[in-house]
Formats: structure tokens, C-alpha cells, sequence
């Protein structure tokens, strides 16, 4: 199992760049393509005086978004690199629709992360919790400032439920280049989680898996980020929003502060 199509969201935030050159470096590694996808919507024409009036507002609305897609494409071909295949997907639609349309032919969706403290990355970005909801495809959530991702030391947050299960699934080719991967589960009993059994399908993929028991001494998503910091990891992976998304938002979740904080890469599935 690897990658064979990578997809990127391309924006034109300060993030963007080191986004698409960690994709470019995934996709070197996979030899796999990589397409970047962006998307804006055309603004409706306001204060119009009469129909040819709102046909020029469009007019010109329409070919100012081309300009900013032009230039989110150009900033995708100078980041991406000329050692891999590429492709480049462009709409004149809402960013978070295209990209999960775009994702129905991707192996893997990158995306940015969007702490509370992150840049914003303007009207081409896509947050990555619908992408997450939506997607339907392995969603791996860069925070700024990381050009790549070797995948040497791996944390696997393990709580059983098809979207721990489908993570798992989905970091398999990594594990080729790993040195290490911790499979950890927080607070309750680990055995009755299936920790031991998912250490042993990762082991038969060829990994070198320990497994860890965290007692929950603060937040579930705490405990991991602050083990994944001691492991000098470099990927987490977990299931996200196994409670509804809207609960996640009002009273927090793992996914949530995952999210928000993780200073890695995080490799998500929903």
C-alpha cells in the first residue's frame, strides 16, 4: 500500500509555501503525483444600478478571483518543485467544497493547521475540521513552519472505533521509514482496548512498536501531545471526531485541542 495521489490545499497565507513543499517531499518519497487544489468563490455584485451594471461587477469580480487563483497556482509550481508530477485543480467555488470534491481521487488530503494563534491564511483556506467530516479520505494536518515529515518516531492514539481503525489503515506506508511507533491509549484499561492486538498487526506491517498506557491525569489530547513531545515524535495519528463535531466545539475534545495545539504533523481520520 502507498500513495499514489497526494492533494494540498493551496492558499495564499504565509503557510502555504512550507505546506506544499512538505506535500512535494511526501510525494518524492511515494513517487506519487501531487495536486494542488484551490478554490474562491466570485462575489455577487452589490449597490448595482441596473443589469449591465451587475454584468460588469461580475465581470470584474470574476476576473480579480482568476488573478488570486493564478497567483495561489504559481506560488503551488514554485514550492512544489520540478522533481515530481503535478497537477493543479482550480474552481470558482467555495474552498472547502472544491478540495473535498477534489479528495474523491486522492490517497491522501494535506491540509493547514488552524490553531488560535495561526496566521490566517486569507479567503483560499480551508480549515481542516470539515475536511475531516467530509472528505472521506486520510487528512493530514501540517502546523506551520514544518517543510517535512520524515515519520521516524510515530504515535498512534489508539481508542477503538472505526475512526482509530481507518487511521491505522491509512499510516501503513509510512511505516517503511519509521524507527518507532508507540501505540498509546490514555487512562482505562489498554488490553481491554485492543492495544496489544493493534501493536501486533503494526509489527507484522514491519514496524517497531512499543505500546504505552497514559494515565489521564489532564486532557486525553494533553496527555498525548505532551507524550508525543517526550518521544520526540514526529507524526501523531488518531481518529478524530468520534463525538459529534458540534460537541467537540462547545465543550472541546481530543480532536479539538489536538488541532489546535499539536506542534507535528497529525494524520486524521474520520
Amino acid at each position: 500500500m502507498d500513495f499514489a495521489n497526494i492533494l494540498v490545499s493551496a492558499d495564499l497565507g504565509d503557510a502555504a509555501p512550507d505546506r506544499v513543499r512538505l506535500a512535494a517531499g511526501l510525494a518524492r518519497r511515494f513517487a506519487a503525483t501531487l495536486t494542488g487544489a484551490s478554490a474562491h468563490q466570485v462575489p455577487a455584485p452589490i449597490l448595482v444600478r441596473d443589469v449591465y451594471d451587475a454584468a460588469r461587477q461580475e465581470e470584474r469580480n470574476e476576473a480579480l478571483v482568476r488573478e488570486i487563483l493564478e497567483q495561489a497556482h504559481a506560488m503551488f509550481e514554485r514550492s512544489a518543485g520540478e522533481e515530481i508530477r503535478t497537477g493543479w485543480q482550480a474552481a470558482l467555488a467555495g474552498p472547502i467544497t472544491h478540495l473535498v470534491e477534489q479528495a474523491r481521487a486522492a490517497d491522501l488530503v494535506v491540509v493547514g493547521r488552524r490553531g488560535r494563534g495561526d496566521a490566517d491564511p486569507g479567503p483560499l483556506g480551508v480549515p481542516p475540521g470539515p475536511v475531516l467530516m467530509e472528505a472521506g479520505r486520510p487528512v493530514l494536518v501540517v502546523p506551520p513552519r514544518l517543510v517535512h515529515l520524515h515519520a521516524a518516531r510515530i504515535v498512534v492514539a489508539w481508542k477503538d472505533g472505526p475512526e482509530a481503525r481507518r487511521a491505522v489503515s491509512a499510516v501503513l506506508p509510512f511505516l517503511h521509514g519509521a524507527d518507532e511507533v508507540a501505540v498509546v491509549t490514555v487512562g482505562g484499561d489498554g488490553r481491554h482496548e485492543g492495544t496489544k492486538a493493534v501493536a501486533g498487526h503494526l509489527a507484522r506491517h514491519g514496524a517497531h512498536v512499543t505500546t504505552h498506557l497514559l494515565e489521564a491525569t489532564g486532557s486525553d489530547g494533553g496527555e498525548i501531545l505532551d507524550f508525543a513531545l517526550r518521544q520526540d515524535a514526529d507524526l501523531i495519528v488518531m481518529g478524530a471526531y468520534g463525538h459529534s463535531r458540534l460537541r467537540e466545539w462547545i465543550f472541546g475534545g481530543v480532536t479539538r485541542e489536538v488541532l489546535e495545539r499539536a506542534q507535528v504533523c497529525c494524520l486524521m481520520c474520520h
